[in-house]
């Protein structure tokens, strides 16, 4: 005789527990939830990062977009006609210019002028506002966008964004909670000139129990951005920490963030030095001639490129 085990149907498995978010990414959602209001990209340019993005993206469909929104159209026009990127003649049509200037440059455009608006808020410190970490942003992406063009990768507009973007996990700090990222400031210790004495990174984990990289991450999820820009936000301190295929634009803004901060008035809170791994320089091939090379004329290109980034 058979046992009732022995005729019994086999349990059923157990339902799988879902894992339950850790204290960090508990506090980046409640962050990202808080300031969604806030922190929100205008429809159109959520709309141009999505077409830019398919490869079956024409001139003709960016036009359609743009010519939605005349503010940004004529964004377009005082860009394309600037210094910075030194075309011959005036250009008055939008389709021309986006055929001169190509999707990606035009999409970098876009996400400037409306993240220009977010960095707002403010004084915050006597030496911190959120105007000196859009400049500093503003230069980081010029010395980005220099760094590829000395590569020859054909990054230079992806770098250029990225480089725009890589703080924006302050501003979500700055925009969530000031009295925290205020606390921030003084844990770290910063002084006159803007050079922290503690390591900066450690005071936000202290302070919000995250610290901007992983801001800036749940930001670029939440606005359906490229992994790629996940990744510079995410990692611009520690870009050798990536997969061997994911770390060149990361390491880019690394060093581009260092000689953005050397800068008179730059943003270097969150850099206790300013010093350049070499590991990252042999990741890059790049040699210290044409990393001052790039610094000797940084302060030029940064003032060449108002054009694009003034809010």
């Amino acid at each position: 005789m058979s046992s009732p085990a022995a005729n019994s149907s086999p349990a059923a498995p157990a339902p799988a527990q879902q894992a339950q978010p850790s204290p960090r990414e508990q506090v980046v959602t409640a962050a990202i939830r808080e300031i969604s209001h806030i922190a929100t990209l205008p429809e159109v340019t959520l709309k141009i990062v999505e077409l830019v993005e398919s490869p079956k993206s024409t001139a003709q469909d960016l036009n359609k977009i743009i010519s939605t929104d005349p503010a940004l159209s004529s964004r377009i026009l005082k860009v394309v006609n600037s210094s910075f990127y030194g075309l011959p003649g005036q250009i008055a049509s939008i389709n021309r210019a986006i055929v001169m200037l190509g999707l990606n440059a035009v999409k970098n455009i876009a996400i400037a002028a409306s993240l220009a608006k977010l960095f707002r808020g403010g004084e915050l410190t006597a030496n911190f506002s959120a105007k000196h970490l859009w400049t500093h942003c503003n230069a980081t992406a010029v010395a980005s966008k220099m760094i590829a063009d000395s590569l020859k990768i054909g990054l230079a507009d992806e770098a250029f964004l990225a480089g725009l973007m890589h703080d924006i996990g302050i501003m979500v700090e700055m925009q969530f909670d000031r009295s925290k990222l205020i606390d921030v400031f003084h844990k770290a210790g910063v002084d006159g000139k803007g050079v922290p004495l503690n390591d900066w990174l450690k005071a936000e984990e202290e302070a919000f129990g995250a610290n901007h990289q992983d801001f800036g991450v749940a930001l670029c999820e939440k606005w359906r951005f490229p992994k790629t820009f996940t990744y510079v936000t995410g990692f611009h301190h520690r870009p050798l920490e990536l997969p061997a295929e994911a770390r060149t634009l990361a390491s880019i803004v690394y060093i581009a963030d260092r000689l953005a901060s050397e800068l008179e008035g730059g943003f270097r809170a969150d850099l206790l030095t300013t010093d350049i791994a070499p590991e990252v320089l042999t990741f890059l091939k790049l040699d210290q001639a044409k990393i001052d090379a790039i610094r000797k004329v940084l302060p030029d290109e940064v003032k060449n490129a108002s054009a694009v980034l003034s809010s």
